[in-house]
């Protein structure tokens, strides 16, 4: 399924602004009850304004001999981002200053962009480069830069509580799998896997441009936010087979924090453990101080440091379903503990008599005898003091293989659940 919407979105031209945000937001629609916003140009953000919108028809390089050696229908990577448009002959000299490749990986077209200064530019593979010869080139980019709109959407599922859980991704990169598509798909299956379930909490779900997007949409929501986010992942590069990261909030120890370490070490140990430091996305502005949301990231490979990121190499054949899959995974177990995380307090004072409850084994094995001290483990550390993961961790066990035993105990009324405010 998300494979599938992925190489639907795949071929569109996205960026900050313009048409191919709103197609692929368009297309999302269909998937999910999206709602769709619009800012206009100008309009200010904190210390930042919406930009003019940007859009492209065609964008091409012909060479001395006639040959359409760069085109933009064919990869839309080999514009640069935001390029004002041009219509003109010059020199292999001056066309030299306007294009960009990657000595170091001269099979790819590297992603280039310039939102905030006007210029023009095309990106080819460095092989392509080295074999233009000296003569008169002719370079094309019909685009336009105007008064516009910064598009935007989001999915607001409610829970039992008005506490939230906020989820954001971003949908401003043009035709790269991993660092781009890979998000906003893996958003739209959770949305449709949470509007299946009954939660307890408000999950509020964000399809933005980066950075310019993550600070409009702050600028709009922040006090709201800051009251009833209780945490949240930014969500991007989710798509490869390689090791699992993690980028904690700046405080690195809120809920988001402490739920992602502990699902990813009990379901991929050998995950890569980043620093705040490393940060590099939508992650800046959910954390920066005044902000201070609780906002980490789960990845996959993290951003930039993966030998395909930002360039034409980080296609549909990094991705693969079963990468998306096996995020997917960490990201619902996550959801499940975010919302049973509680506080409990056992009912009575010394080790409760659990036979006379049927909590306890009539026969006695090995396996059996585990599962006892595993659950009295779980009454000794039930002090009300103690959430479901600090439980867990203290008695080096999954929280995922203690929730059926939490949930037996209070249904024999062993233990209670404080639910530390949140349901209020």
């Amino acid at each position: 399924m998300m494979y599938e919407l992925m190489e639907k979105l795949f071929p569109i031209c996205r960026s900050i602004t313009g048409n191919g945000v709103r197609q692929t937001l368009s297309i999302l629609k269909e998937e999910i009850p999206l709602s769709i916003f619009e800012v206009p140009t100008g309009t200010k953000v904190f210390d930042w304004e919406i930009p003019r919108e940007w859009n492209i028809r065609d964008a091409y390089i012909i060479d001395p001999e006639g040959n359409k050696i760069v085109d933009f229908k064919q990869n839309n990577l080999h514009v640069v981002g935001y390029s004002t448009p041009i219509d003109r002959d010059i020199s292999l000299e001056e066309l030299q200053q306007h294009l960009y490749s990657l000595e170091n990986q001269p099979t790819a077209i590297p992603y280039v962009t310039s939102y905030y200064k006007e210029r023009w530019g095309f990106c080819l593979t460095h092989h392509q480069r080295q074999k233009l010869k000296e003569g008169t080139y002719h370079v094309y980019i019909d685009s336009e830069l105007k008064e516009g709109n910064l598009t935007y959407g989001e999915v607001i599922i409610p829970g039992e509580t008005n506490k939230e859980v906020f989820l954001s991704t971003y949908i401003c990169h043009p035709s790269m799998a991993n660092n781009e598509l890979s998000g906003p798909v893996m958003a739209t299956q959770l949305i449709k896997w949470l509007l299946q379930q009954k939660q307890r909490y408000t999950y509020r779900i964000v399809f933005i441009p980066e950075t310019i997007g993550s600070i409009t949409y702050l600028s709009k929501h922040l006090l709201h936010l800051k009251e009833h986010v209780i945490a949240g992942y930014n969500i991007s590069c989710v798509g490869d087979e390689r090791a699992f990261s993690y980028l904690p909030s700046r405080q690195g120890d809120t809920l988001s924090d402490r739920v992602a370490l502990h699902v990813l070490k009990h379901k991929h140990p050998k995950f890569v453990h980043y620093s705040f430091l490393d940060r590099g996305s939508d992650e800046r502005q959910y954390c920066s101080p005044g902000v201070d949301l609780p906002i980490a990231s789960i990845m996959r490979t993290k951003f930039g440091h993966y030998p395909e990121y930002h360039t034409s190499l980080d296609n549909l054949q990094l991705v693969t379903a079963s990468g998306l899959q096996g995020c997917y995974d960490v990201f619902v177990e996550c959801i499940k503990l975010i919302e049973k995380n509680d506080y409990y307090q056992v009912n009575c004072l010394c080790e409760p008599q659990l036979g006379k409850r049927g909590l306890y084994p009539t026969i006695s094995t090995k396996e059996t005898s585990a599962q006892v001290r595993t659950m009295m483990n779980v009454l000794a550390y039930s002090d009300g003091k103690r959430d479901l993961i600090e439980i867990a961790e203290t008695i080096e066990e999954s929280a995922k293989n203690i929730l059926p035993i939490i949930e037996k105990l209070l249904e024999a009324r062993v233990i209670q659940n404080l639910n530390n405010g949140v349901l209020k």
